[in-house]
């Protein structure tokens, strides 16, 4: 037997295959009757394409049959009132979403909001004139007492709340600049421990020879300018400042027998400081201490630009005056923060301008590495003097090549004020700017440079024009002076931004070879983040009797 089916799918063929060739007579009649009983089988399958879309009945049968109860199903909840919160089941909730949807309704909350928003828009007048209302509720939990025993309709209620939100919103804004004023005033004192520390030192001074000790020892006086060894230079009043630089510096270094570290300090502190290294030796590298009044060159017939900085009246207003007579009841508090911070003081010290004068203080060095005192050295800088400058002066990191607009996007535009036609004229708003703080200076280079006396010109002009060429401090001069001789280093050799950047990123932070906190919130000041003082005060010798008596407590 064969079973045949038709290429169109049409038809079945059902027939047999004899095993004979022939056969007789009798075995033709049976064969006959055979044929005529498969021809029988022959099957009619279709004779037109099947479809297996829904028919148009079915369709009405289930509609028929869902939207009773549809229907049903939300006129009970309606009547009901159930929220959704207390449906029964997963069903029922179905049937409430979905019901007012059928019907052409809107859900309750969503029509509620739609008209709360239509009366908010409608009472801006009023609402921005709370004045003129009767007094506001202080807190929340008086606005709804008010609200339960007034029973406002809802154009009274809307405004009343928003004059309230406005005047909250006023009173938190007048808060948070009263806060950057704070911390203005806590970022230019000089914190009690560190006062003491400087008084205690100074006067082991003059009572104790050993505090005098020659600095280094006369034998090693070759040494502090020798170019085979590697020198750092740090300017800073801070005693316990330099000590963290100096002690994270050493135990970074792989190499610290090479290393000799030149400590500037003004004429005040230099007793205390050079107390305390005298009582806490770095040996096996060296230390010199030295008073910029120790230095000859730094005069005013030298640097008439330094005088006219102290005495200048627009100078001495700008960072001695009232500060909080520059607030602002409109102005965004980060931008009061960046202005307050342009008014700190140690902008207009000699040991901020000090840097620009390293060829000159050391006239026999050819490479050197400034270091701010609001440093941590995490990684051997060694590495940092085998980089070819490729004739540039300024090894430095550039600040505009990554996302954080605070630190890493920095460009002339944040520094410069390119509505004064002179800065217009000469300069590119898009130009990248770089970070000051840990820089590595080719000196032999430097000195074949005019780059000191652009320092002074820019200087002299933002005098002339009342400080309006740019706001802050040393770095806007210092970016014209060395234009065109500056040669980018890694990111990673200096992570900036310690001082007001809450959000640092501690990975990164840990990888960095150097940190700054560069900002108002130093990590020696109560107004330090927490979180990242750590990385600062394990460097501070808590069990030091000068820093124990002037009670420095570990944080």
């Amino acid at each position: 037997m064969q079973i045949r089916l038709s290429p169109s799918m049409r038809s079945i063929t059902i027939s047999s295959r004899s095993n004979n060739g022939g056969g007789d007579s009798g075995g033709g009649a049976a064969g006959g009757y055979r044929n005529g009983i498969l021809e029988l089988m022959k099957v009619k399958v279709a004779a037109r394409n099947i479809s297996y879309r829904p028919s148009l009945f079915h369709t009405i049968l289930v509609l028929a049959l869902f939207l009773p109860f549809v229907f049903l199903l939300t006129a009970v909840i309606t009547l009901n009132n159930v929220d959704d919160d207390d449906c029964p089941s997963s069903l029922y909730c179905l049937g409430r979403r979905l019901g007012p949807s059928f019907l052409g309704r809107s859900d309750d909350s969503t029509r509620l909001v739609r008209d709360m928003y239509k009366i908010l828009s409608q009472v801006n007048f009023a609402a921005e004139n709370p004045q003129k209302l009767k007094k506001l509720p202080d807190t929340y939990t008086e606005f709804l007492s008010e609200i339960h025993d007034q029973q406002y309709d809802g154009r009274t209620f809307a405004i009343r709340l928003r004059a309230m939100v406005r005047n909250l919103d006023d009173m938190v804004k007048k808060a948070r600049l009263a806060e950057q004023l704070h911390k203005h005033y806590a970022a230019t004192s000089i914190p009690k421990g560190i006062h003491c520390l400087s008084l205690r030192l100074t006067d082991e001074y003059s009572s104790n020879a050993h505090a005098r000790k020659q600095l280094p020892l006369p034998e090693l006086l070759p040494l502090l300018s020798d170019n085979s060894y590697y020198h750092f230079v740090i300017s800073t009043d801070n005693i316990l400042a330099a000590s963290v630089v100096v002690t994270s510096l050493l135990k970074s270094f792989s190499n610290p027998e090479k290393v000799v570290v030149h400590v500037i300090t003004d004429k005040k502190t230099y007793a205390g400081m050079h107390s305390w290294f005298a009582f806490n030796p770095i040996s096996p590298s060296i230390i010199e201490v030295k008073g910029v009044h120790q230095f000859g060159f730094l005069t005013r017939e030298n640097v008439p630009v330094l005088e006219a900085i102290e005495n200048h009246h627009d100078v001495i207003n700008h960072y001695h005056g009232n500060h909080g007579s520059v607030i602002d009841d409109e102005e965004n508090p980060k931008a009061l923060s960046s202005r307050l911070q342009a008014r700190s003081p140690k902008y207009i010290s000699i040991l901020n301008h000090l840097r620009i004068y390293l060829p000159e203080l050391f006239p026999d060095l050819d490479k050197v590495v400034f270091l701010d005192d609001d440093i941590v050295v995490q990684h051997d800088l060694l590495p940092l003097f085998q980089i070819d400058l490729k004739g540039k002066v300024n090894g430095a990191v550039e600040t505009c090549r990554g996302e954080d607009q605070w630190v890493m996007s920095k460009r002339f535009e944040r520094y410069f004020n390119f509505s004064h036609p002179l800065i217009a004229q000469n300069l590119n708003p898009n130009e990248c700017a770089w970070a000051y703080g840990m820089n590595i200076f080719d000196m032999k280079t430097w000195r074949t440079t005019n780059i000191q006396h652009t320092y002074h010109y820019w200087i002299k002009e933002n005098l002339k024009s009342s400080m309006t060429l740019w706001k802050l401090g040393t770095l806007p001069p210092a970016l014209l002076a060395f234009r065109g001789h500056v040669h980018p280093i890694d990111p990673a050799w200096h992570m900036l931004g310690l001082g007001y950047q809450e959000k640092t990123n501690l990975d990164d932070l840990k990888k960095a070879a150097v940190i700054h906190y560069n900002g108002q919130s130093k990590p020696w000041l109560e107004i330090g983040f927490k979180h990242l003082r750590p990385f600062w005060s394990k460097y501070v010798n808590y069990s030091n009797d000068f820093i124990q008596n002037c009670r420095i407590l570990e944080p």
